[in-house]
């Protein structure tokens, strides 16, 4: 019979997945069993935690409750077996990393694996979303974003700093040219990010020691930083790209830098995570070898 604990990560895992065959599939069971499971828990506590039907699946405001108490408890259980297994010198259990779709797949999936494998008992689930992950109402232990959290009520670390690179293709410089100033960057087809509605046209520089900006007018916007690069290197326009995303490109000329004399604005990529006392060791290694994995590979430190 499982145990109450078991119960609990069970349940956390079941509404996670949003369905009980996504449940199984995380757990490794089958669809039938995990059904038992959950009726036996609402028999032993006397209530309905999962309204479901062929067609829906969502938790009853009782099996909200559990959930947010689950949630919290199993945290708690986590550090404190994660506290104890520090001790000995092991890091376990699970992590939950979140980062954006380009700078996960480029930049952090190579490290995670790398990572895993000198530490064989962690378990590191990478999620890679241009939604604009959010560490608590997501679930993660960490979520990696350029630039700082508007959030107060959480921890951030820097990990690597770069700056910001106007480019365009060599078959976009032949067709249209480049600009000499930012204020030509008004006559130029722009490409601009999307977050939460908001178009990242608003593009700042320095001229000396004065911040300025520049109000782009793009011709193309997504919320994908990947479709920004394919349409910069397929000659769509020109966008503000960070450094890192297009270090490669600009070596082998896929991309060329414009408006190199001036100075766009830097960016830092930060690691956000919920503010708590005990941070396991196995987020406190995680970061550690994330920041030294990026700095090598980027500046060579």
């Amino acid at each position: 019979m499982p145990d109450e604990i078991s119960d609990l990560r069970f349940f956390c895992i079941l509404a996670a997945a949003g369905s009980i065959a996504g449940c199984a599939r995380a757990m490794g069971l089958s669809p039938a069993a995990m059904s038992r499971r959950l009726s036996t828990m609402e028999a032993r506590l006397g209530t309905r935690l999962v309204t479901r039907t062929s067609r829906h699946f969502a938790l009853t405001a009782e099996g909200q409750r559990l959930h947010e108490h689950a949630v919290r408890i199993m945290q708690e259980v986590d550090e404190a077996e994660a506290e104890l297994t520090a001790r000995a010198g092991i890091p376990r259990g699970l992590l939950r990393v979140g980062v954006p779709s380009e700078i996960g797949r480029k930049m952090l999936a190579g490290v995670v694996a790398a990572f895993v494998e000198q530490y064989p008992e962690v378990t590191v689930q990478l999620t890679l979303s241009d939604a604009g992950l959010d560490v608590i109402d997501d679930g993660l232990d960490i979520a990696i974003r350029p630039g700082m959290p508007p959030d107060q009520e959480v921890m951030t670390t820097s990990l690597i700093n770069s700056r910001r690179v106007v480019c365009a293709s060599p078959e976009y410089r032949d067709r249209k040219g480049l600009p000499a100033t930012p204020h030509d960057l008004l006559k130029h087809d722009c490409i601009c990010l999307i977050r939460r509605q908001r178009i990242f046209n608003e593009w700042v520089y320095f001229d000396g020691k004065a911040r300025k900006e520049v109000h782009v007018t793009p011709r193309l916007a997504t919320s994908s930083s990947e479709v920004v690069h394919d349409w910069a290197v397929s000659g769509r326009g020109i966008a503000l790209k960070v450094l890192w995303d297009i270090a490669d490109d600009l070596k082998c000329g896929r991309l060329i830098e414009c408006l190199s004399t001036y100075r766009w604005e830097d960016v830092t990529l930060c690691a956000v995570y919920p503010s708590r006392t005990h941070l396991p060791s196995r987020t406190r290694l995680f970061l550690d070898f994330v920041r030294k994995e990026l700095r090598q590979a980027y500046f060579g430190t």
